[in-house]
């Protein structure tokens, strides 16, 4: 099976309120390996690799994230690169 990979950049209140652990919890529940990274624009950078219906299930979960974010944009661009091992934070 061919793993596909995307990253998305999430805009809004999304740094300091839980959302890269929600989005790794999120992602492992779908199989997916990848990570979550804040950014120093206050984005958070959320890279998913795996099955592409899973990936497409994450993507619509971060236009609303755990419940203290304040999701304002979700910027996606399909990429063609070796999948990390696992989930990361960073």
């Amino acid at each position: 099976m061919h793993e596909h990979c995307l990253k998305a950049w999430v805009t809004g209140r999304v740094q300091g309120v839980g959302f890269r652990a929600a989005t790794r919890d999120q992602a492992l529940r779908e199989g997916l390996k990848g990570h979550a990274r804040n950014l120093g624009d206050g984005r958070v950078e959320v890279l998913l690799c795996g099955e592409s219906t899973a990936i497409d299930r994450v993507v619509r979960w971060l236009w609303q994230g755990p419940p203290a974010a304040r999701v304002t944009h979700v910027e996606c661009e399909k990429f063609d690169i070796t999948p990390p091992n696992a989930f990361e934070l960073g």
